[in-house]
């Protein structure tokens, strides 16, 4: 098998959820380039339309399907629309989060407790349990979830959010097991400081991203295709011997 062929995806079909800007565009973006049909997906038609124009417009094939994925009829809607597009679905990433309650575990409210679970956690799960089962039936499928650094290390200022990422990494290990007799590998990206429109508050404060850097062994801040090229990875045959496993990609920064 030629290195071309271990990182390529012809042939496959992914869906990207939050995949309009960010990290989940950039992964969306190389998950195309590497030759797979890729799924648009966010809570906004139009920005999702936008995104697959830029991207037919480099010669990719991709498909824009909106989904809130904290509403069932939504998650329901992207699954079945990727399928009847493309026939199946080969590589499912699980990108789009929320992040409305800020502050201490004991201030927050159950609207905002039941919000962040519904989207960051039970999206997951729904989308999972719908589009698993037919990658098991042909015996070959990935699963990445985009979790993050907050589900292995407290953060004062968002605990509900690094609760919910922890959560993701629990099913990532648990899909891993039932479903690796089938040939699905399920998987979790962990980013640390990224520089998107989700920490835009910290690095566009002096202060606080002198802080962040402080703590970056690589003395950077990571960029959304950092993320993309481990998505490829493990979606590709190059990643085909990992399963169940949570892969940090922050500059070092949990190292010490």
């Amino acid at each position: 098998m030629s290195f071309g062929e271990m990182f390529g995806l012809k042939g496959k079909v992914a869906v990207v959820t939050g995949s309009t800007r960010g990290i989940g565009k950039a992964i969306a973006s190389r998950l195309a380039e590497a030759g797979a049909k890729v799924v648009i997906s966010s809570r906004k038609p139009e920005a999702c339309e936008a995104v697959a124009n830029e991207l037919r417009a480099a010669g990719r094939e991709v498909t824009a399907i909106p989904c809130n994925v904290s509403r069932k009829a939504d998650v329901e809607a992207l699954a079945a629309g990727a399928l009847e597009a493309y026939g199946k679905v080969d590589i499912l990433v699980c990108n789009a989060a929320a992040n409305i309650a800020m502050g201490p575990l004991g201030a927050l409210s159950d609207e905002a407790f039941d919000k962040m679970i519904a989207t960051n956690v039970q999206g997951v799960w729904r989308l999972c349990n719908l589009l698993i089962p037919q990658m098991a039936e042909r015996g070959d499928g990935s699963v990445i979830v985009i979790s993050s650094i907050a589900a292995i290390r407290g953060v004062d200022f968002a605990g509900l959010y690094g609760v919910t990422k922890a959560a993701e990494v629990a099913m990532v290990r648990n899909y891993a097991i039932e479903w690796g007799p089938k040939n699905v590998r399920v998987n979790a990206i962990l980013p640390g400081f990224i520089k998107t429109d989700f920490s835009r508050a910290i690095w566009e404060d002096d202060t606080m991203r002198a802080a962040e850097l402080a703590r970056i062994p690589l003395g950077r801040i990571g960029e959304p295709d950092d993320i993309g090229g481990i998505a490829v990875f493990l979606a590709s045959r190059a990643g085909a011997f990992i399963t169940g496993q949570t892969i940090v990609a922050d500059g070092g920064m949990t190292a010490g």
